[in-house]
């Protein structure tokens, strides 16, 4: 089981069975905020849609391809954060997140995105993080600019959102740029 303590109000955990529950009540209460910009909300309609989620993330974990987990604020399930993706290869790993709507404004995901980085680089001894941003999005793109990632292009069409696609912007850091 992963566990990992960001500071003394946040943890990052991986999700079990057992948070299926919390973790759906939380996507479902914030589902018209997140649907702007996550493109799964509509594939998450019941409790075991989450629990298949989890599941995924645990084999994810285990296969050492992904790491999805759950960010845990003051006791509470805030949201998800973790390694959409991890390249061994080219060490390489692309970091992902959302939070539910009462628990913007509360500098959780760049604590967050800060700790998931230090994992990568000094941990996990990886070269690269990389971050992915909907254009448009300027509460998610102000977190990688905020930790000094750099603004390194955008995939034209690179997600379909319900009705329309939307462009994303790269952010990446290497190894001997972080300074946190």
């Amino acid at each position: 089981m992963f566990v990992h303590k960001v500071d003394d109000e946040l943890t990052l955990k991986l999700a079990g069975p057992e948070d299926a529950e919390a973790l759906f009540q939380l996507t479902d209460g914030s589902r018209t905020y997140l649907r702007k910009w996550l493109p799964w909300l509509d594939s998450t309609k019941t409790v075991e849609d989450t629990k298949s989620f989890i599941q995924s993330g645990r084999q994810g974990f285990s296969e050492n391809k992904s790491m999805t987990t759950m960010v845990i604020y003051n006791g509470a399930i805030a949201g998800t954060a973790g390694f959409n993706e991890i390249d061994h290869t080219n060490k390489i790993v692309k970091i992902g997140y959302w939070l539910g709507q009462e628990f913007q404004g509360k500098g959780i995901m760049t604590r967050v995105a800060k700790a998931l980085t230090d994992y990568a680089l000094l941990e996990m001894n990886m070269n690269r993080v990389e971050i992915r941003v909907a254009e448009g999005n300027e509460k998610s793109s102000a977190i990688p600019k905020r930790l000094g990632f750099k603004e390194e292009g955008r995939i034209r069409c690179a997600e379909w959102l319900y009705d329309h696609y939307v462009d994303h912007t790269i952010y990446g850091i290497l190894v001997e740029e972080w300074k946190m």
